[in-house]
Parts: C-alpha cells; sequence; structure tokens
C-alpha cells in the first residue's frame, strides 16, 4: 500500500523494491484493465491513494477528517521503458542524452556490458576533436564534422568552465615531405573548401618551421582550430546529463536475446546473460565492435561484417616532449592505402603519442598482441570480405606487423617528420581497437550504416551498424540524426 504524498510515494518496509514509479490514471488502457503482462512480483495495480488534502488533521482541538477521495494509482516495474539504449560509448550515451533533452516525458535506460562506460573505443582513441578535412565533400561524415565540430567545440568549452576540465585548441599540421606528396595535399585543401572548414591554409616550410620547429617538410596544411580533448571524459559527462535528467543506466548488463513480449505497449524484451530482463517499446543499439552481432539477434544481416583493427602507440618520453612544441602533425593520406597513417598528438595530459599502427587483431576486445579469441578470429578469418582485404593489401599488412614487433621500423617512419627523434626517446603507449566494418568486396566501409533486422519488431529497433571516425566529434550531430530517424520511423 503507498500513499500518495506531495507528488511522491511512501512504501511500507520491504515494499521499496515493488516499483520504480508511480503513474496516475491517465496511462495507457491495457495498464487500467488490470491484465497481468508482467508477473505479480513486477507489477502491484489497484494501489490506492489518499489526498494529503484530505489526511485526518486536529481542527479546534479535535480530531476531523475530510471526505476521503480514493485514486487509483499503478506502480510501475524497474524493468519496464518506452525506449533503451544498448551500448555505453560516446554514440550511445549522446543518443541516450539528446533522447532526454528532445522527449524528457519518455522513460529512457542505457545499458552497457562492462563495469563502467567509454570502456573501448571511446576510451581508447587518440582524443582529436577533428575540422572534417578528410572527409569527401558533401558526405555525410563531412556535413557532421563540420557541423559537429563548432558545436561540440562550443559545448566542450562550456563543459570546461562548468567542470573545470582541460581540452586545448592545439591545431593540425598535415605535412608534404616531397614534391611527389604536394597533389595530395592539394587535393585535401581542396576538399577542406569544399565543406567549409575555417581558417585552413597551406604554409610553406619556414611557417611549419615556426609553428613546429623540429618538424620538416615541404608543404603543409594548417589547421588552427583543430583541438584536443579526453573523450572519455566527454563521454561520462553526456551520461551524467542523461542521470540528471531522469534516465537511469545498467552496467555489467550484456545483451544475449531480443525477444517479443506478451505486453502490446512493451512488446521488446531484452535479456542479458545472466537472465535479467527489460521490457521496451523502442530500442537503439550503439554497440560498436559488436553492432553486426547485436543487429543479428533481431533478425538484422550480417553485413557488414565488423573486423577488428588494433591501433599501437608510442610515446615521447617526458624529457623529449619538447620535440613537440604544440599541433598535431599529420603525414598526407595515401590513396592507395585504407588507413590514415602515423602521426604525433600531443593529449591534454601532456603525453605526446606516435601512431598509430593498425593490425588486425585477434579479439574483439585484442589490446594485446597475444590476445586471442577462437570465435572472434575465425569470425573474421572465414568472411570473404576479410580474405579479400589481406589479399588487397598484403605487402600494406606486412609492414603494419612489422612495425608492431619491431619499433626500429616505426621509428623510421616518424623521423621522415623529426629526424631528431630515435628509439631511446620512445616507450609504449596506449592501445585501441577499432570497429571497422567491411563489406563482401573487402572494402571498408566509409559512412554510418543504420539497419532495423526483420520481422515483427523491425519497426520498433534501430542498429547503428557504423559510425567510423570521426564518430567523437560528430557525436552530438549524430545523436540529432538518430532521434530524428527515432521520429520518423518510431512515431515519438
Amino acid at each position: 500500500m503507498a500513499v500518495l504524498r506531495c507528488g511522491r510515494a511512501r512504501f511500507a518496509r520491504g515494499d521499496r523494491s515493488e516499483a520504480a514509479a508511480v503513474v496516475p490514471l491517465d496511462m495507457p488502457g491495457f495498464l487500467r484493465s488490470g491484465k497481468n503482462f508482467f508477473p505479480r512480483k513486477l507489477m502491484c495495480l489497484g494501489v490506492f491513494a489518499l489526498d494529503a488534502e484530505n489526511r485526518l488533521r486536529r481542527k479546534n482541538g479535535a480530531y476531523s477528517s475530510a471526505p476521503i477521495r480514493p485514486r487509483l494509482f499503478v506502480l510501475l516495474p524497474k524493468n519496464v521503458y518506452d525506449v533503451a539504449i544498448v551500448g555505453g560509448g560516446i554514440v550511445g550515451c549522446a543518443t541516450a542524452r539528446q533522447l532526454k533533452l528532445s522527449k524528457p516525458n519518455l522513460r529512457a535506460v542505457l545499458v552497457e556490458k562492462e563495469a563502467k562506460l567509454a570502456a573501448h573505443q571511446s576510451g581508447h582513441n587518440s582524443g582529436v576533436l577533428h575540422s572534417g578535412i578528410y572527409y569527401v565533400p558533401g558526405s555525410l561524415k563531412a556535413r557532421l564534422c563540420v557541423k559537429e565540430f563548432f558545436e561540440a567545440s562550443t559545448w566542450l568549452i562550456n563543459f570546461v568552465k562548468k567542470n573545470r576540465f582541460h581540452t586545448k585548441k592545439c591545431g593540425k599540421l598535415i605535412v608534404a615531405l616531397n614534391e611527389g606528396e604536394i597533389g595530395g595535399l592539394e587535393n585535401l585543401f581542396d576538399r577542406s573548401q569544399k565543406n567549409n572548414c575555417r581558417d585552413i591554409s597551406v604554409v610553406d616550410a619556414k611557417r611549419i618551421r615556426e609553428i613546429e620547429p623540429h618538424c620538416q617538410g615541404i608543404k603543409a596544411i594548417w589547421s588552427p582550430h583543430t583541438g584536443i580533448v579526453d573523450w572519455a571524459v566527454v563521454t561520462l559527462k553526456m551520461a551524467e546529463d542523461f542521470k540528471q535528467k531522469g534516465g537511469d543506466i545498467e552496467l555489467g548488463w550484456t545483451l544475449n536475446k531480443i525477444e517479443e513480449s506478451k505486453n502490446p505497449q512493451s512488446p521488446i524484451k531484452l535479456v542479458d546473460s545472466k537472465g535479467k530482463e527489460i521490457f521496451a517499446s523502442y530500442v537503439i543499439t550503439c554497440a560498436g565492435l559488436y553492432s553486426d552481432r547485436i543487429a543479428q539477434l533481431s533478425g538484422g544481416s550480417e553485413l557488414p561484417k565488423i573486423i577488428p583493427f588494433r591501433g599501437e602507440y608510442l610515446k615521447l618520453k617526458p624529457e623529449k616532449r619538447y620535440l613537440v612544441k604544440q599541433a598535431n602533425i599529420y603525414p598526407v593520406p595515401d590513396p592507395r592505402f585504407p588507413f590514415l597513417g602515423v602521426h604525433f598528438t600531443p593529449t591534454i595530459y601532456g603525453d605526446v603519442i606516435l601512431g598509430p599502427n593498425a593490425v588486425m587483431a585477434f579479439s574483439r576486445e585484442g589490446y594485446n598482441k597475444f590476445n586471442f579469441s577462437a570465435k572472434d578470429f575465425i569470425d573474421s578469418i572465414k568472411y570473404r570480405g576479410t580474405q579479400k582485404l589481406i589479399f588487397k593489401y598484403a605487402c600494406y599488412g606486412f609492414g603494419e606487423l612489422t612495425r608492431s614487433f619491431y619499433i626500429p621500423a616505426q621509428i623510421k617512419l616518424l623521423q621522415q617528420y623529426i629526424p631528431e627523434i630515435t628509439s631511446n626517446d620512445v616507450e609504449i603507449g596506449r592501445t585501441g581497437v577499432r570497429a571497422q566494418a567491411l563489406d563482401i568486396d573487402g572494402n571498408l566501409v566509409d559512412e554510418f550504416v543504420y539497419d532495423s533486422g526483420k520481422g515483427p519488431l523491425s519497426s520498433r529497433i534501430i542498429h547503428v551498424r557504423n559510425a567510423p571516425s570521426p564518430a567523437a566529434t560528430s557525436s552530438l550531430a549524430i545523436a540529432e540524426m538518430i532521434l530524428e530517424k527515432c521520429e520518423e520511423q518510431f512515431g515519438i
């Protein structure tokens, strides 16, 4: 029995675990009907609440009471939601936050399989706030990145002021080492202009030295607004905003099944690896390294397949950090190869990280060279797209693997930009695993991909199958786009 007092519910001893919310009679008819769609332990129907103004009160020295007006309230179970978001990385947390900002009355939960948020890609990246130079003009990546770059910059500045946290606008040099790279540099500059990137310029060797005294090159693109930040902390801030606006977060919750429930108002049942259940009207998944497998739980396509690639960084020893004064130093991308190449990146904590390389990981969480998962390895290697990728880039892949095990080979690449650097100047740095979407022909999928699966639940589920770099920079814009898609598909 609960008594509603001033909009809150008071519970008798032992009753607190029964419910998470008190909802009045204007809720859906299936609940007012009293039908037992949920186990009795989870739902308590027909609870009478007494209006606070009708309590017994003392008047003129004697007890009296006004007529009691009973009202029916429903105690909803903790595991029933309007929307469930799967995945506690930056895209999942940004989506959850945006949902509560735009739809504050919806009950929402974010579930994450790890014991903390931002445990994988969002917490294992270079921490760069990109400005949108690299992306094909008119592409969704370009539009989202440029839009988000300036919105995110403003949001981060406000975040820094509020939370006394550090971000920095340090700039980026994209350096051409020889005449053979000038054409690629000019193409990048042309892209930056078509993408409306701000204040981008081409600088000569003298100006390169002024910005980075130890860097050599004959020409470079200078992007003064490129910044650095800890994206894991940004992710946690987004999650904090979500919770403050009434959202729930479940950690250690590994999604195992997506099923139909018997409840027509919350027709989706999510089941975790321990048998815990969550009921939802709608589901959004942002599962990163496991996005293909999660999509298949609701009948989604196997394609595009996620292939894990490990990126390994070196870092400058503290006494050698002076070799990079302030800016990111990047190579001109080689269009023959699928990855960007090694670069120099200062971090907000004072380190300077060098890399990464890119080698196929033998586990989707293979942060160490020797991490091995038979399931993940077989899943990757038997895929025809992986086989074609390996064949197409065999020499490049062998070089990356060599640099993974032999540091001087990595140093040789870095010396092209800063000749003074030696193997004695560096130590082993961080690693990350990238969720690379791959099509059946061995091509890297470089755009955002969505899926809803098949079957009766497909109209109520959105799977974010691929959110490639710069997903962190674009996370707020991606979240808005996902919410627009939800409004269109779900009608919420």
